[in-house]
């Protein structure tokens, strides 16, 4: 009984904290994220001196890092946190430097460049922001959905749709509602954990991380609103549930995520996915192992462990990577015609699906890449026709992985996923996106 009671309440505390949505102040998002805003408003006005602080300490204990010194090598906490390869560490000290321009605020030279509100001013002011408190409560509360059996009993239920539709263990139904109904980033935070901790293959965790990791309702009506067609959220949303699921089904079986080795990164963490002799079941043997998941919780001790670790590690890896690589791809996005060019090859495809403008479709189609909300501002100031906008909004939504975001995040991780690799998964579900939304826009309009 007891082992019963430190299943259900900790995981239904999990759940209702990070996957039933709520309604708040006129729109639906979870419990995590009010608490987050709530206290982001409270201390709004210390936050963005709060992450050039966190972006200060991360730089020079990276650096630090990077020789060895005993009093890291010692200390869990600090290994896993600060120990990265040269190359990271220079994205991190980057990532302070940027962080300092944009904190202090020059107003004239190249400087001002780069703290502008529409690249470095608004990776620090309006996502850093967000995040460095999203991190902090997520950290300490997944926890909650991770060790307490949760995810063993929905993998042993759940194994039987998840594994031959999506390739992956049943266990990753969990990380989808989170994204899907939460945020991305929420997603992404815990199938980083998983893989760590041994659960998933860096091929299951790769999957999940770029096909699973979806925008919330709540940023998809944003984007909606934005293009000027809000009352049209729901068939927009339920394509867009399409395209996902059709996505998902696609891209796990295409090359790059196909050849991800099944391999672990620590031995002996994975579910058998067949019901063993003596279980009557699934969810006998689902029940099973999570008791058996909660016999081996050491107490409070160990969930606060693990929280400030989680926490840690988003706050002095992830943080610093997404102030670098979003404010560069910001830069290349806002003073280049770099992504017009790149988006060229795609006026063509467009004008056979129908697109009625083309050409400003296809030129929001790279800079999704670097934030997935550009291409909607972009769109909804070109003048275009209802169905062109509707069909940017979708595809911007589904293409998912922007480098300001749970790009950024990804790539500051363990996962196994590469740059090129994450730009080559991005095209794939652009294309498969616009493949599926072009004829229903046909229809529609």
């Amino acid at each position: 009984m007891k082992n019963k009671c430190l299943f259900v309440i900790p995981s239904l505390a999990g759940v209702l904290l990070f996957m039933i949505p709520v309604k708040y102040d006129g729109s639906w998002t979870v419990i995590v994220k009010i608490i987050a805003d709530i206290i982001a408003g409270a201390v709004g006005a210390y936050l963005p001196l709060l992450c050039t602080l966190i972006l200060t300490v991360s730089a020079v204990m990276s650096v630090f890092a990077l020789f060895g010194p005993a009093f890291i090598e010692n200390s869990r906490l600090l290994k896993e946190t600060f120990s990265t390869t040269p190359f990271w560490t220079v994205v991190r000290v980057l990532g302070c430097l940027f962080c300092w321009i944009a904190y202090l605020g020059p107003e004239t030279g190249w400087l001002a460049v780069i703290a502008d509100g529409d690249q470095g001013g608004f990776i620090l002011n309006d996502l850093l922001c967000t995040l460095v408190i999203i991190f902090v409560m997520a950290g300490l509360l997944l926890p909650l959905l991770l060790d307490f059996g949760l995810l063993e009993y929905i993998g042993a239920l759940l194994t039987k749709i998840m594994r031959p539709v999506f390739t992956v263990p049943g266990r990753a139904a969990v990380d989808c509602i989170t994204s899907w109904i939460g945020d991305g980033t929420l997603g992404v935070m815990l199938t980083c954990n998983q893989y760590e901790g041994g659960f998933y293959s860096a091929r299951e965790a790769s999957v999940i991380a770029t096909t699973f990791s979806a925008v919330s309702i709540t940023f998809s009506l944003v984007v909606l609103d934005q293009v000027g067609l809000v009352e049209m959220f729901g068939i927009y949303y339920l394509v867009i549930v399409l395209v996902g699921i059709v996505c998902a089904l696609i891209c796990p079986r295409i090359w790059p995520l196909s050849r991800k080795p099944d391999t672990y990164l620590k031995e002996g963490r994975k579910m058998a996915e067949t019901i063993p002799a003596g279980y009557k079941n699934s969810r006998a043997y689902g029940m099973a192992l999570a008791m058996k998941r909660v016999s081996e919780h050491k107490g409070v001790g160990e969930f606060l462990k693990s929280g400030v670790l989680n926490s840690a590690k988003m706050w002095f890896g992830v943080l610093p990577t997404v102030m670098c690589i979003g404010t560069i791809a910001l830069l290349i996005a806002n003073k280049t015609p770099v992504f017009t060019w790149l988006g060229l090859p795609f006026k063509p495809f467009l004008s056979l699906l129908g697109v009625p403008e083309a050409a400003e479709a296809a030129s929001t189609v790279i800079v999704g890449f670097v934030d997935m909300f550009t291409p909607s501002i972009l769109i909804a100031g070109a003048g275009v026709s209802a169905m062109t906008r509707f069909i940017v909004a979708v595809v911007s939504v589904t293409q998912v992985l922007y480098l300001s975001e749970v790009g950024g995040l990804i790539l500051a991780s363990r996962l196994p996923v590469n740059l090129f690799e994450m730009f080559v998964i991005y095209l794939e579900r652009t294309i498969i996106s616009f493949l599926i939304v072009c004829p229903i826009a046909q229809l529609i309009f």
